[in-house]
């Protein structure tokens, strides 16, 4: 009895290590940004900032994103995606049009954003007084789009075929 009794704190311990073990967090973000020189997130244009971003958003719109241009050298687009049913998806991809020695320079920023269709439980209560209360469970066809995940896309084919597109354009 006594044997087991001392393996009790040593189990209970070891099982501690284990789940912090199981629950750390992923290594930080930024430890594996490497700025380089080389970037798949920028092209050029020989025209000018505003005609750059012009053929850019006209770019966007051939592809059915919903255009934001407040700025003349700044367009947002965005389109939504129903990959399969309960599942949603948005892009958003950000255009920027600066000056440089070539003409302009149009930098691109996209960001998918994942959401799930999620149904939620609400719970109904009754007090009465001197008696105490009573809570039960209350199903709801409540459902809502949650979001689930969002990332940078990173992938250089994915900018390569964007700006391959605003190249296209620029002749036109």
């Amino acid at each position: 009895m006594l044997h087991s009794a001392r393996r009790f704190p040593v189990l209970l311990l070891s099982g501690l290590l284990l789940a912090g073990c199981a629950s750390s967090p992923p290594p930080a973000a930024y430890r594996g940004e490497s700025f380089s020189a080389e970037s798949p997130f920028v092209t050029w244009s020989t025209r000018d900032p505003d005609a750059a971003c012009e053929v850019a958003k006209r770019a966007l719109l051939s592809q059915g994103y919903q255009v934001d241009a407040v700025k003349t050298t700044r367009i947002k687009g965005e389109k939504f995606f129903l990959p399969k049913a309960n599942y949603g998806m948005t892009l958003n991809i950000t255009l920027v049009c600066l000056p440089s020695n070539v003409g302009t320079a149009i930098y691109a920023n996209a960001l998918q954003t994942r959401y799930e269709l999620k149904s939620s439980a609400t719970s109904a209560g009754v007090g009465v007084a001197g008696i105490g209360s009573i809570s039960l469970p209350w199903t709801a066809d409540k459902e809502a789009l949650i979001k689930v995940g969002e990332e940078t896309i990173s992938d250089p084919d994915f900018y390569k075929r964007l700006f391959s597109l605003i190249d296209s354009l620029q002749g036109s």
